[in-house]
């Protein structure tokens, strides 16, 4: 079951309209077993309010009792309480991670002998964060390139998202060398795990008490692995041994080949059964263009809201589409959307129902939202 099923619950009363009117008539009650006589607090009298103010006082202790019992259960755990109950399970938060990268590094002219990219060679993009090699590299005799992986020395999602060629800069020169570009987007950088990720390992961490087999438990490993993942697909193909893991990461990125690879190593003997071959992989591609025009209410005061109010639920449809594996492409959905954010009429060209399979997303090419003016309801 997952925690957003779990009903809710307090322990304590905590409804301030129950608590004042609790204590307004046990005032009253006490009144009478005291003086025999019946004496009712109307709305202003002076008594009934000094009773608010300790109502108040009453509210906020409950408030503060029933938050503090809670903090015992993964649900409502926050910060160390939660950290805590995780402890008891073997699963911890997540610190900072850092980006990695792999750069191609070119020497000037080949040699007959081989040539070191030694340990802590610095490469950097024109914002000056540094990436750097983490051991020795051997350019082998005769090659004149060399492929090798770098590592962000600054912690966190700070040195996420360097595409393909802006890591261009060598802060070590070394004479034989004469260029170095990163061929991957830097990826894996990863802040401090926040409680609602955290959360959710926790209460799946009963799946992964044993080695990797069973779906859920190579989803709790993955997600262990780095809390970048969004969406993970897990299937095996009947009777090869081999493990698919179909990875999603946050936003709807793909995981580039530096990340997968960290992946696979980390599924090492003593999570994966011997006789799997754990396959970690992006998802295949689905391209779709959505095309839609928009009407709004003559009646509308604002129209100008309206319209960027719908412009936000457009850029959400989108989203939302490319956020999940296996999502199927649903042009019923994005008339929803737009609906809910103000729309009177929505015509909608592009894109179809498409079926999406479970090693795919589907993701945006060439969008276009026109306004088509306004319209009596």
């Amino acid at each position: 079951m997952k925690l957003s099923e779990l009903p809710d619950f307090d322990f304590v009363e905590i409804n301030p309209e129950q608590i004042i009117n609790e204590i307004v008539e046990d005032y009253q009650r006490a009144y009478f077993e005291d003086t025999g006589e019946v004496k009712k607090l109307y709305p202003g009298d002076k008594i009934r309010i000094f009773l608010y103010t300790q109502a108040l006082r009453e509210i906020q202790l409950r408030q503060k009792i029933n938050d503090t019992a809670k903090q015992n259960f993964v649900k409502y755990a926050r910060n160390e309480k939660l950290d805590h109950l995780g402890a008891k399970v073997k699963t911890y938060r997540e610190e900072d991670k850092p980006a990695r990268t792999r750069m191609k590094v070119t020497a000037s002219l080949s040699s007959p002998v081989a040539r070191i990219i030694s340990a802590g060679q610095r490469f950097m993009p024109p914002d000056g964060i540094f990436f750097r090699t983490e051991t020795d590299h051997v350019m082998a005799p005769g090659e004149t390139e060399i492929i090798v992986p770098a590592v962000c020395e600054v912690p966190g999602s700070v040195g996420n998202g360097y595409a393909p060629g802006q890591i261009n800069s060598m802060v070590e020169q070394q004479p034989f060398l004469i260029s170095a570009v990163n061929i991957d987007t830097s990826q894996g950088g990863v802040d401090r795990e926040d409680d609602d990720s955290f959360r959710e390992r926790v209460h799946m961490a009963p799946e992964g008490f044993s080695v990797a087999g069973p779906e859920a438990a190579y989803i709790y490993h993955a997600l262990a692995y780095s809390s970048l993942i969004s969406d993970i697909k897990v299937y095996s193909e009947k009777g090869t041994g081999v493990v698919n893991l179909i990875v999603l990461l946050e936003n709807g990125e793909l995981p580039t080949k530096s990340f997968l690879d960290g992946l696979y190593n980390y599924f090492t003997k003593d999570i994966r059964p011997l006789t799997d071959f754990v396959k970690p992989q992006a998802p295949s591609i689905v391209e779709y263009d959505a095309h839609a025009t928009y009407y709004i209410p003559s009646s509308v005061t604002d129209p100008s809201t309206v319209r960027d109010e719908i412009e936000v639920a457009f850029n959400e449809y989108l989203f939302w589409q490319k956020s999940k594996i296996g999502r199927d492409i649903n042009p019923s959905e994005l008339v929803f959307k737009l609906r809910k954010a103000g729309a009177k009429r929505v015509d909608v060209t592009l894109p179809i129902d498409t079926v999406i399979t479970d090693s795919q997303v589907a993701r945006d090419k060439n969008v276009n939202l026109v306004f088509g003016g306004m319209e009596d309801d």
